[in-house]
């Protein structure tokens, strides 16, 4: 029985070593790596939570641990991939070129403020009753995933308009700053946990996978920050919808 209590602590550990290695990347300015550890980390984030209620296992340790974890992963690792972005956008060498401290961009230290606005959302969340069956405000996984979505389709993507984006010092200084807001609004977020699998009181969650499932087939990475925006739109649509009842 020890070792079940453990498993769901060694899965959120898991992610805290994807976070890890994603910020090492991150720093290296090899962002697809980068992303690819992230993905991992949130992968074990979601079933960590997951095996714990299958398990009945659930800890406040564990919980504690969870945030700890999503700090690095979807809180440094956001923050970093920004800061690279916005040195390349001022045309200036990425973070593993700078030497000294007088030799740091000012200008690019505004790319962590994701990070702040990450450790401010998980510490409240951690101690907000409020958040047991939805979240207020974006959770961490959703943002790390939208910012790091961005670099990604620079390099691969056939759109073009990424690059309108990412190559703007200002579009990423205000998408930054909705990052931080978002992060901390006072908006009720529907959240994929599962309780039960019945499709009746699952039918938001399902209807949300079912689209993010069709997205990511037709438009590839494009569907990314697509997904993260429809799950917005999902949850004020079902907000509004409570309300009327």
């Amino acid at each position: 029985m020890k070792i079940l209590k453990f498993i769901p602590n060694l899965l959120t550990l898991l992610n805290l070593l994807s976070g890890c290695l994603a910020v090492v990347y991150a720093v290296n300015n090899q962002i697809q790596f980068s992303v690819m550890f992230v993905m991992l980390g949130i992968f074990f984030d979601f079933f960590d939570g997951f095996a714990a209620r299958l398990l009945h296992v659930q800890s406040e340790l564990g919980k504690q641990l969870d945030s700890l974890a999503d700090m690095v992963t979807s809180g440094v690792v956001p923050g970093v991939v920004m800061v690279q972005m916005l040195l390349k956008s001022g045309n200036q060498e990425p973070l593993n070129y700078i030497n000294g401290f007088e030799s740091f961009p000012f200008l690019a230290m505004i790319g962590f403020s994701i990070t702040l606005a990450s450790c401010y959302r998980l510490a409240n969340f951690n101690i907000d009753e409020n958040q047991i069956e939805n979240f207020v405000g974006l959770p961490t996984p959703a943002n790390a995933l939208f910012i790091l979505s961005l670099p990604l389709m620079h390099m691969y993507s056939e759109y073009q308009y990424i690059s309108y984006v990412v190559d703007n010092q200002y579009v990423l200084l205000l998408i930054t700053v909705l990052s931080c807001y978002m992060l901390n609004a006072k908006i009720e977020l529907f959240a994929l946990k599962f309780k039960t699998f019945g499709f009746v009181k699952n039918k938001l969650k399902y209807v949300f996978l079912i689209l993010s499932f069709i997205l990511i087939v037709l438009i590839k990475l494009a569907a990314i920050p697509t997904i993260i925006l429809m799950y917005l739109a999902l949850s004020m649509i079902s907000n509004t919808k409570k309300k009327k009842a």
